[in-house]
């Protein structure tokens, strides 16, 4: 079983509040306090650090049976994030690939630590070789080995300088990239009740990373031509199929740039 991933987040408000003594101030004044702190040991960033990161949505895109492909998001609206981020780890336990983009530099260490925070154990995830032995060649835990592959990261060599966005990947390779509401633009969303557009905009996220694997596939030699354009055929008539606006969206995008 194959799953690509991708995860949403926001500022760990609560986490902030403990670390830095804010309580009493609204979320958006939060925020920024947390940001301000941030600032002062890396003046330039106006990124938070991973571990001060609360998970919003998780979506996964796969083949889930021979002819069956498609793309969701874990939980539901009601979900709270621990909720949402053991769904992701039972998906673990049954010893998937996971494929991500920058998932080794922002996805897992962000999951990771939400795990620490509320106690979500993952024997296989954390397995090099204890319970299974086959884990000790491949696990998830080394940096090189396949059970997680990140594009990015591979795709650059490991070379923070050749790193590069995921959005122009696939406008490069002829995708429609990133449609909806936007990274830097999440945190408002989540603030104005707009939780389902966020899960949208990362669904399209974990869709788009799909289909530049399907093309990391095909360069590396392990799909032929006529099998990888099978998979975008399948991909396409899931998506023309779907009766989600925002899948919509993208199969008439990507169809005006063929």
């Amino acid at each position: 079983m194959l799953i690509v991933f991708d995860i949403e987040t926001i500022p760990d408000l609560e986490g902030g509040r403990k670390l830095y003594g804010l309580d009493g101030i609204d979320a958006k004044e939060t925020a920024k306090a947390m940001l301000a702190t941030r600032r002062t040991k890396v003046p330039d960033s106006d990124f938070l650090p991973l571990h001060q990161h609360r998970v919003v949505a998780i979506s996964v895109a796969a083949r889930w049976s021979k002819d069956q492909f498609g793309v969701r998001s874990l939980g539901d609206l009601n979900s709270e994030e621990k909720q949402i981020v053991e769904k992701f780890f039972a998906i673990v336990e049954k010893s998937p690939t996971l494929i991500s983009w920058n998932g080794n530099g922002f996805d897992l260490p962000v999951l990771q630590y939400r795990a620490l925070v509320h106690s979500i154990p993952s024997v296989t995830y954390w397995d090099t070789g204890d319970y299974n032995n086959e884990f000790k060649w491949n696990n998830y835990q080394s940096r090189y080995h396949k059970r997680h592959i990140d594009l990015m990261d591979t795709l650059s060599k490991f070379q923070p300088r050749a790193f590069a966005p995921l959005d122009e990947i696939c406008k490069l390779i002829g995708l429609p990239g990133k449609i909806g509401v936007g990274g830097d633009k999440v945190f408002d969303s989540y603030l104005d009740g707009k939780l389902q557009e966020i899960r949208e905009y990362c669904e399209i996220d974990a869709l788009s990373t799909y289909l530049v694997y399907l093309r990391f596939e095909l360069i590396r030699g392990n799909y032929t031509p006529q099998r990888y354009e099978n998979e975008l055929q399948l991909v396409r008539k899931w998506l023309t199929n779907s009766n989600q606006n925002h899948f919509q969206e993208f199969i008439i995008a990507w169809q005006s740039q063929d």
